[in-house]
């Protein structure tokens, strides 16, 4: 994916999904060492279509012998035959239903993407059951597997703006139920690490761009529609999705027991402002403003995956350009705002 190939604008959602599942020549080498099988568990969300159309590509490129699986409950008919349409294998199955997670297939490697955030207020109990019992049905199941299981940047205390972000050696510090029930989730796999030997690598990923939601969506959006910004939390980082899936397959030379984490995103302090204004150059808007910055906010130091990956392959400034050129055309949302302008942990 050289600078050259980048396209200005995406005038579909076709070419915008074949962009972002492209995989880098690093992970083509890696999947060539990867034999056996793949189950990606939870592909029915938001960034399973790419990270499991991106599998198989880098799969095909490198003639791996790699079946690569895809389980979720299949609400939408639709998204599961997209998902088959890019030559992932799928299978409905409840992951809160430990005898359905008990006869899936076996795996060699596992990606451990379900869970849930949105909506937590006022159904808090099936937030702890899918961030904590489907974690450890997983783990239990897949004990003799590599597992990269997702997490969050929301793990760890909201610090100052200026701190650079939180390094995996940081003190964990969740803010809210939501936060909570993440480090749950990780606990309970470095419990399976500890005691059946699973090697895990959690991952700490905040925030995916997707031009169908994300941070830099929600911001643009606001500005588009001439609403407020919500500058309480005053800056953020954020990672191109198809850069983020490609280090997530990555991440499978990094597993080991104990567990070890790694923090996903992109390398930027992002001010929320300053986003903004570029939102308001590039539509010819004023930027209304509101909330008082914190000075604190949920950032991540990215430096050890930088260190291991290379930077991503998307810069910043063309994320805001391809999100302001969604938003002005009216593209496709998803429906799903990341509220990351909560201060209390209330997603």
């Amino acid at each position: 994916m050289t600078g050259e190939s980048f396209p200005r604008r995406f005038e579909t959602e076709s070419t915008l999904d074949e962009f972002m599942s492209t995989p880098s020549e690093a992970l083509v080498d890696a999947m060539s060492r990867y034999r056996g099988t793949m189950a990606v568990l939870g592909i029915g969300g938001k960034m399973g279509h790419t990270l499991g159309r991106q599998a198989r590509r880098a799969a095909a490129r490198a003639g791996a012998k790699l079946r690569i699986v895809g389980v979720s409950r299949f609400g939408d008919s639709e998204r599961r035959r997209r998902i088959e349409e890019c030559g992932v294998e799928t299978i409905a199955c409840d992951l809160l239903d430990r005898d359905a997670v008990d006869a899936l297939p076996d795996a060699e490697y596992v990606v451990f993407m379900a869970g849930r955030k949105f909506g937590t207020g006022g159904s808090e109990s099936l937030t702890w059951a899918m961030n904590t019992l489907v974690p450890y049905h997983v783990a239990y199941r897949f004990r003799n597997a590599k597992i990269v299981a997702f997490s969050t940047g929301c793990v760890y205390p909201f610090v100052a703006v200026e701190s650079g972000g939180c390094r995996e050696t940081d003190p964990v510090g969740p803010v809210g139920e939501y936060a909570e029930s993440c480090l749950g989730r990780e606990r309970v796999f470095e419990y399976a690490s500890e005691n059946y030997g699973a090697e895990v690598c959690l991952v700490r990923l905040n925030y995916a761009i997707d031009l169908r939601y994300g941070v830099l969506y929600d911001i643009a959006r606001a500005v588009h529609e001439g609403r407020p910004v919500d500058i309480s939390v005053p800056s953020f980082n954020a990672i191109w999705q198809g850069d983020a899936t490609d280090q997530i397959l990555r991440a499978f030379d990094l597993v080991a027991a104990p567990a070890v984490p790694l923090n996903i995103t992109g390398p930027e302090t992002i001010s929320t402002r300053a986003a903004a204004d570029a939102f308001g150059d590039l539509f010819g808007k004023k930027v209304e403003y509101s909330g008082e910055p914190a000075g604190r906010a949920l950032l991540s130091n990215a430096t050890k995956a930088l260190s291991l990956f290379g930077y991503p392959k998307v810069s910043l400034g063309r994320m805001i350009e391809w999100t302001a050129d969604w938003v002005r055309r009216g593209g496709r949302t998803l429906g799903k705002p990341t509220h990351f302008e909560s201060t209390d942990g209330d997603f």
